[in-house]
């Protein structure tokens, strides 16, 4: 049995009111809690940074449920980390810089909630000019790399305003954790 921590980092925005996030994070939930122990943070319903601590501290793998608001995090979710990441709890200082995370042997996974159509992403045609999703989050990437946590395989729903298609979304994310999670046993390190 492993421990997992799973991060709902989404800020309601204009009509966004969550609701597909807190779906994905309730079939992450239910999903895993089967075989491993899992906790939760909602960052919109408040948080502890102690309690936060403790839960990273307590965790093998996070998972990060966000919304991307203009190609990043939500504010909310920004602050969270501005304010929970804590030196000496996360990181500390390296020879050289970008080393001395303190949550190594701790894995994460980015699961993201865009607006832009799939097709956006690794066609040099398009907006992101072949950019595949992970290009697109690397910015978030070298945030856990500094805290030392090592990366699975990010997972996203795409079109989620203008084309939402809850079902397909929630086979993704199952399918998507079988595969990296391996969710019909324990995760191995």
């Amino acid at each position: 049995m492993k421990n997992i921590l799973i991060i709902n980092g989404h800020e309601k925005y204009g009509a966004s009111e969550g609701k597909l996030n807190q779906t994905l994070v309730d079939r992450m939930v239910s999903i895993l809690s089967e075989k491993n122990n899992v906790r939760t943070t909602i960052i919109q319903n408040g948080y502890n940074n102690e309690e936060e601590h403790q839960k990273f501290i307590w965790a093998d793998v996070v998972i990060y449920q966000t919304p991307i608001y203009w190609f990043s995090v939500p504010g909310l979710l920004k602050t969270y980390m501005d304010e929970v990441y804590e030196y000496g709890v996360f990181f500390k200082g390296g020879d050289q810089y970008g080393e001395g995370g303190l949550l190594t042997g701790k894995k994460y996974m980015l699961s993201t909630t865009w607006n832009a159509p799939e097709y956006a992403f690794g066609d040099p045609s398009q907006f992101f000019k072949g950019e595949k999703l992970d290009d697109a989050l690397a910015h978030l990437h070298r945030v856990q790399k500094f805290l030392g946590m090592e990366p699975l395989k990010s997972f996203a729903c795409y079109d989620v305003i203008k084309n939402p298609r809850l079902d397909h979304y929630l086979s993704g994310l199952e399918a998507h954790l079988q595969e990296v999670l391996s969710v019909n046993q324990p995760i191995n390190n």
